[in-house]
């Protein structure tokens, strides 16, 4: 177990229940990279796989 599934999980325990829309994330991804710069890199790294999941089976097909 990775230390970030803790916060995983309690991400699922306590919001897993709602529905979201992306543009509510990506506002959520803003501010959090406003608040805490350092974050940028992994922030984006994670936006851009989010976006592109798709991707690998569209060249499968």
């Amino acid at each position: 177990m990775y230390f970030t599934d803790r916060g995983i999980e309690e991400l699922a325990k306590r919001r897993g229940e709602e529905e979201v829309t992306f543009e509510w994330l990506t506002d959520q991804l803003r501010t959090f990279v406003d608040l805490n710069p350092d974050f940028e890199v992994p922030v984006e790294r994670l936006a851009t796989w989010l976006a592109r999941l798709d991707d690998d089976e569209d060249e499968d097909e």
